[in-house]
């Protein structure tokens, strides 16, 4: 082989190193991830949402969770990143799990899930109801029920009004909506999407989602709703399968676009959290027929430009993580290290793991 074949092939290979390089290094350079103090009751199915500078966790999964099923948690605390401690709130009025949950000018609104009835039990059923906890009188106030009763929806705020989109409930024409829903009762995922009025406290039924699901990731970009992941059929049951299909949703027009580039993972039951742009999926869980399974992935999906990143995974796998965005972190709180009905309690966690975006 002469030398200057050689030298093109080496200039070939070289290329190919840097092409390589440059489009993995960039993912694995955007930040570092950080422990901070640890939730001092550890939980599962906990939401997490940022009101004034300050973080805050709701709700939480029933203490026996996968052995004796008790009531869901009560739980609000609150998180300041000025001192890195957690302070105790007044508990949300009513014990349920599998909420959806949203901030609109200093206030945090609460909907649906599942809550315990009356009679003990596994009595866990489904309700309507929606709430507005104010962190500044740590006070809670009952807001007009959903039209549609259903649990595991995402909710998101966009110009002044939250969107609270997707879910699992009764199949239509149950005999009785506020029955317990358990993986031998008949439901189905939902592609409902209701929108409440802060201002009004009137809700309004805007233009079905193309692919019905519940445990779903979001986040709002450029005044445009993107659902990512979650899981189709039925919840917490072997029937269900989880999609990484991506829909964007436009308030302004009430319209749904084309699916968007799917996600690299598929999963349900995790968190997300949004930055510069950007919105961050991590953990959750595959949960079907052959697989139960917590995930440690950590994704970013780019509306701009339609593309996925990869980025260093969670310490641990975890399902029923609480996620939001402060300042330049992304904190993942609490979960379950396996999948759903798996370990019990024992696999809670305490854990409050930060990812620390760079400021590339």
């Amino acid at each position: 082989m002469s030398s200057a074949i050689q030298r093109m092939l080496a200039v070939v290979a070289t290329g190919w190193i840097v092409l390589l390089f440059t489009a993995a290094s960039p993912a694995q350079a955007q930040g570092r991830w950080l422990k901070l103090a640890p939730i001092p009751d550890p939980s599962e199915e906990i939401y997490a949402v940022t009101a004034n500078g300050k973080l805050y966790i709701l709700g939480g999964a029933p203490v026996g969770e996968g052995r004796e099923p008790g009531p869901p948690r009560v739980l609000v605390y609150e998180y300041s990143p000025a001192t890195n401690q957690w302070a105790k709130k007044k508990p949300m009025a009513v014990a349920s799990r599998h909420i959806a949950v949203a901030e609109y000018r200093g206030k945090i609104y609460v909907f649906g899930g599942e809550a315990w009835a009356q009679g003990g039990g596994t009595n866990q059923i489904l309700v309507e109801n929606s709430w507005e906890y104010d962190p500044a009188a740590d006070s809670w106030k009952a807001l007009a029920p959903m039209p549609t009763i259903r649990f595991a929806a995402v909710a998101v705020e966009v110009g002044g009004k939250i969107y609270v989109i997707g879910g699992a409930g009764h199949h239509p024409g149950a005999k009785d909506p506020t029955a317990r829903i358990t993986a031998t009762t008949p439901h189905r995922a939902l592609e409902t999407n209701e929108v409440y009025d802060p201002a009004t406290n009137r809700w309004e039924t805007r233009s079905p989602m193309p692919t019905a699901r519940n445990h779903a990731f979001a986040g709002v970009v450029g005044g445009k709703v993107y659902i990512i992941g979650g899981q189709l059929g039925g919840s917490f049951t072997s029937a269900a399968s989880n999609t990484d299909v991506v829909e964007e949703y436009d308030p302004t027009t009430d319209s749904w676009g084309v699916p968007r580039a799917r996600m690299p993972t598929s999963r349900s039951g995790g968190a997300h959290g949004t930055y510069r742009g950007r919105i961050y999926v991590a953990g959750g869980q595959t949960y079907d027929a052959h697989l139960l399974t917590a995930h440690r992935a950590l994704e970013s999906y780019d509306p701009a430009s339609n593309q996925w990143s990869i980025l260093p995974s969670m310490p641990s796998p975890r399902h029923g993580v609480a996620g939001t965005v402060i300042g330049n972190r992304f904190h993942l709180i609490g979960g379950h290290l396996s999948a759903a009905n798996t370990g019990g309690p024992a696999l809670h966690t305490d854990a409050h793991d930060v990812f620390e975006f760079s400021d590339q």
